[in-house]
């Protein structure tokens, strides 16, 4: 499927479209990853190494990948050092900012209602 490139108001991003540029946002940025690499960089500038230490459990080509995702999206900026080895750092964007507002709101959700989903689970599977 081919996303519409949506140019104008951010009311021409009709979220009923299949097609839509919104829908596509969503599907990039509302994954486990993308969610936890935009939490752990926070207010902070990291490096590669050091993310991929925060984000406990992400493989190497997963943080690659969506580091690459979130910068193409404007979220992430990468700076590179003309140093050997060449020093990478990383860090959000204002609009990124933005969204770890939401993203902080879900995690302090999940937080709270974790026993309760918790317990839910156990029911359903029992």
């Amino acid at each position: 499927m081919v996303t519409k490139q949506v140019r104008g108001t951010a009311e021409d991003a009709d979220l009923a479209r299949a097609d839509s540029l919104a829908r596509e946002i969503f599907s990039d940025v509302a994954n486990k990853w993308a969610l936890l690499i935009i939490e752990f960089l926070g207010d902070r500038t990291l490096r590669f190494s050091e993310l991929r230490k925060e984000v406990e459990g992400i493989s190497h080509k997963m943080l690659t990948q969506n580091l690459r995702m979130l910068e193409r999206n404007g979220l992430v900026e990468r700076t590179v050092y003309p140093t050997v080895p060449p020093r990478v750092e990383y860090t959000l964007t204002a609009p990124a900012q933005q969204l770890r507002e939401t993203i902080d709101g879900l995690c302090r959700w999940t937080r709270t209602h974790l026993g309760h989903i918790e317990s839910s689970r156990h029911r359903f599977d029992d």
